[in-house]
């Protein structure tokens, strides 16, 4: 009942939006390269047009975050070896590194890496292209300047002057 109680109090400051600030950074489960690398996957999946790509709105961290703070162990190896396939994987198509490649490249790539009759880099794939979008939407930026969101709809506005509309035609009209 208490664990119930707990989440429920708690429930609030998930539904509301993240913004990179308030991500604490602490060590980090990947490595600098495969944190960029993964900061460049998201960015493929959402990228910057008239409004902010995943990359620049730090997904990348969002996403380490949930993977450490809120999945099984389990989890993080599976992003760190999909992302390990997916350096291994423009390296051996492009002779480049994945960040390297150009926007139609990296596209291509992550098709590869989804169409995959692995499982685990299908699960990979899957697993980063969700929480990207979660990230991504549940971000203070969009919430704020695309979704508009309110947390609490309808607003209370205490003490606001009201105005009769055509009060004194509607009084002359009755007599």
């Amino acid at each position: 009942m208490a664990v119930a109680v707990g989440g429920l109090v708690s429930l609030p400051g998930w539904a509301s939006s993240w913004n990179r600030a308030g991500i604490p950074s602490g060590q980090s489960f990947l490595a600098p390269n495969a944190d960029a690398l993964l900061a460049e996957v998201v960015e493929v999946i959402i990228p910057t047009t008239d409004t902010p790509g995943a990359k620049a709105l730090g997904v990348h961290t969002f996403i380490q975050k949930i993977v450490t703070d809120c999945m099984e162990p389990s989890a993080q190896e599976s992003l760190t070896k999909g992302l390990t396939a997916v350096e291994a994987l423009a390296q051996k198509t492009y002779s480049k590194s994945f960040a390297s490649l150009d926007a139609a490249q990296k596209t291509e790539l992550l098709k590869t890496v989804s169409q995959s009759t692995e499982p685990d880099q299908k699960g990979f794939f899957s697993m980063v292209k969700g929480m990207t979008i979660q990230g991504y939407m549940t971000s203070e930026y969009v919430m704020n300047n695309i979704t508009h969101y309110e947390f609490v709809p309808g607003r209370y506005h205490g003490c606001v002057p009201v105005v009769a509309k055509n009060s004194t035609s509607k009084n002359q009209q009755n007599k």
